[in-house]
């Protein structure tokens, strides 16, 4: 299967530039690591949840669906 998979990518020239970064689940509480594939959309290693980082002056990672604004004060929600 992996072969497969490996295959695909070299047909399609596909490349994948994961980000790995620390920061605290809003989900967990707790200090993770967060996985991303794609721009902004992260994935909790601790628990799985998928979240969006946003950065105003601070980076936060706030979970996908919910509407979310950063304030310019200290960067609250």
């Amino acid at each position: 299967m992996v072969a497969l998979s490996m295959s695909l990518f070299k047909k399609y020239n596909l490349k994948i530039n994961p980000e790995v970064t620390p920061g605290v689940c809003p989900h967990c509480k707790e200090l993770s690591t967060f996985i991303s594939i794609v721009n902004d959309y992260y994935k909790c290693m601790t628990c799985g949840t998928d979240v969006e980082q946003k950065i105003n002056g601070v980076i936060k990672y706030l979970p996908i669906g919910k509407e979310t604004s950063i304030g310019k004060d200290n960067g609250s929600t």
